[in-house]
């Protein structure tokens, strides 16, 4: 995608001049992403078990906040789906009844602000320590079968609110995947209606060619037509009505969302108490390394596709994201990250600096504190729909045949993340994962003196060319180190040769950041050459794929 993306050459300024040079444009840019982002930010809040303007609060914060501070020029900020379970996971623990005991509730959600704030605390700390590279020690495929995992959870908490069932009996990701067909059976007819329209315009409008269409978010479609609907079905008061001889119940306490008249009185302050304990400490470091993590692999997708190709310095976008989010859960909001998915839809719409960010958060300020009466028309199936719709996303059947056509063995690790995730918790699953990458390279050979520490010898040539000669293995766990070398080799010549012609394993997670490093290298007019795969036996035709030896070359 990168190499295709044309660069452009008028570069927007940076800092206040940037913001006068472009503020139009980042206005209009800012205000479409505004109309995806309420509904997420409503929808997202109450699949954590948060209050509705939490994630609100969050967009705002994070906006504003990363804008002056942050140098990732496109990116959005706000929650994200990918933290739900972290966050779900967190109220749960504290005791969170899901609107049985509205009390237990209040204290469940205001332990979790304590968490939120503390791992805040912790981003700004690796941050400091210049952590910004946190998300290159974890294999590829384990990163994407956590974020499938995370889509298929979504899904089976979500859907059965799309059918009209506020509270399946079930708790965890399998059994509720099991009760699917019960709330399908039990389903609420006009909740359904108004789900599977929601589902319908989500899938169905990306596929349309009419530009009028495509010019207002299907999200926002969504919300048009879905909340003339509920005043339809006259979801505002609690009433019951028959249908196929059976009577289902409808009201505003179930099936529209609640927020108060004036956003300020939903202000609620953590509780640290939660922190004394070891499960609390265990969100914290949940939160602030899955959240770090999400944070900068779309950060760094989104550089990518930047038109201008700039660079986001991820430990400053780190330290704008950790100040953030301590701000946002000081008075009652969700954790946030770059957020990939509005962040493509800022760049689609013309946005060119880092102050369209900002307009979006300023919307959602306009909007909360103007007219929260329409928030409160919004039916939760058409949120839960749009929920169903990300998680579908996350966990899309393209992802699975993606893996595949990688190689055999990324598919078994993709598969065993998802699977370890849905049947213990995202951290347990992630070290099933990574486990299990250890154990496929040493299957194959992989010596296990290199697996931490690449066994490197460098040499230089007349002409000031720098060859490294990689031995034993080039894989996920030692290619932090691998890439520190090669950028030091840097300072002091602009050619570096990288010779993997003595390495009996070269995994894919590292062909695909070699192939990524060249390319950042290139752009900045430095030369870097891969060589010595011609031994190496690909284990799929991806350029990316795995490499192997057929005998080992040392040791």
């Amino acid at each position: 995608m990168s190499d295709q993306t044309p660069v452009l050459t008028d570069v927007p300024q940076v800092g206040l001049a940037g913001l006068a040079q472009n503020w139009k444009r980042d206005a209009i840019s800012g205000f479409l992403v505004f109309l995806i982002a309420l509904p997420l930010c409503l929808g997202i809040s109450l699949a954590c078990g948060y209050p509705a303007i939490s994630g609100v609060f969050t967009a705002i914060i994070g906006s504003i906040v990363c804008s002056l501070i942050s140098n990732s020029e496109l990116t959005i900020k706000g929650p994200a789906a990918g933290l739900i379970v972290i966050a779900l996971g967190t109220v749960t623990e504290f005791g969170y009844t899901g609107g049985t005991d509205s009390a237990a509730d209040l204290q469940a959600y205001r332990l979790a602000l304590g968490v939120g704030v503390a791992a805040g605390l912790l981003q700004i700390g690796f941050a400091l320590l210049r952590s910004g590279g946190l998300n290159e020690f974890f294999p590829t495929s384990v990163v994407h079968g956590m974020l499938a995992a995370i889509g298929v959870i979504i899904i089976s908490k979500q859907l059965h609110i799309v059918m009209g069932v506020n509270k399946p009996r079930a708790k965890s990701p399998l059994p509720l995947l099991a009760e699917i067909p019960h709330s399908v059976m039990n389903c609420n007819p006009e909740i359904v209606v108004i789900g599977l329209l929601s589902l319908l315009l989500l899938f169905g409008l990306p596929l349309l060619k009419a530009r009028w269409l495509r010019a207002i978010p299907a999200q926002m479609w969504v919300i048009l037509l879905t909340v003339p609907l509920g005043l339809y079905f006259d979801l505002d008061h609690e009433h019951t009505y028959s249908f196929g001889g059976h009577d289902f119940g409808v009201g505003p306490a179930n099936d529209l969302v609640s927020v108060p008249n004036n956003m300020f009185n939903a202000i609620t302050f953590p509780d640290f108490s939660g922190l004394q304990t070891v499960a609390g400490w265990k969100w914290v470091m949940m939160f602030s390394l899955i959240g770090s993590l999400e944070s900068i692999l779309s950060a760094k997708a989104i550089d990518l596709i930047d038109p201008w190709k700039r660079k986001t310095n991820f430990d400053r976008d780190l330290l704008g994201v950790g100040l953030a989010n301590v701000g946002s859960a000081l008075v009652g909001g969700l954790p946030m990250i770059s957020e990939i998915v509005r962040s493509k839809a800022n760049i689609d719409n013309g946005a060119r600096t880092r102050f369209a960010d900002m307009f979006h958060g300023i919307f959602l300020l306009l909007f909360v504190a103007l007219v929260p009466g329409l928030i409160h028309e919004i039916p939760l199936a058409a949120l839960a729909a749009m929920l169903v719709y990300t998680g579908f996303r996350l966990a899309s059947p393209r992802e699975f045949l993606h893996v595949y056509h990688v190689g055999k063995e990324q598919l078994l690790t993709f598969t065993t993340t998802v699977v370890a995730v849905l049947a213990t918790d995202l951290l347990v699953g992630i070290g099933i994962g990574i486990a299990l990458k250890f154990v496929l390279h040493l299957w194959n050979g992989a010596p296990i003196g290199s697996l931490f520490w690449p066994d490197i010898t460098i040499s230089r040539d007349a002409q000031g060319t720098t060859t490294m000669l990689v031995k034993g293995s080039a894989v996920f766990s030692n290619w932090i180190g691998l890439k520190r070398r090669i950028e030091n080799a840097f300072g002091e010549t602009s050619q570096v040769v990288v010779d993997l012609s003595e390495t009996y394993l070269v995994d894919h997670t590292v062909m695909q950041r070699l192939h990524d490093l060249q390319h950042d290298l290139a752009a900045q007019g430095r030369t870097m050459v891969i060589t010595g795969l011609d031994g190496h036996q690909a284990f799929s035709q991806d350029p990316h794929a795995t490499r192997k030896r057929s005998k080992r070359p040392y040791g």
